[in-house]
């Protein structure tokens, strides 16, 4: 072999475990992670519990917020429409029944 396929064998074989030492630090970043993970599952499964009960109790509040701000928009859509009949009635000269206490 010549000088020169040799320098390229060896920074070849320099290059290709510089890659595996890359990829293994990969896989041990990854397992740690995972690790850790799963880890963090089993340490706080409470907290997952409190946190979903906390979820579902704010969408329950959110829900009913949402019900009192459509009726109230509806209240106001159907008071406007009375209104605008009332001023078509008075426009020809009808008007509403109104029963006084």
């Amino acid at each position: 072999m010549s000088v020169e396929k040799m320098t390229k064998v060896e920074e070849n074989f320099q290059r290709a475990t510089r890659l595996k030492r890359m990829v293994n630090r990969w896989q041990n970043s990854h397992t740690h992670c995972l690790w850790q993970m799963t880890l963090n599952q089993r340490r706080n499964p409470y907290a997952t519990l409190r946190m979903q009960e906390t979820m579902a109790q704010e969408s329950t509040q959110a829900n009913k917020q949402l019900l009192v701000v459509r009726q109230a928009a509806m209240h106001q859509l159907l008071e406007k429409e009375h209104q605008q009949y009332q001023q078509e009635l008075n426009q020809m000269g009808k008007a509403f029944y109104v029963e006084r206490l």
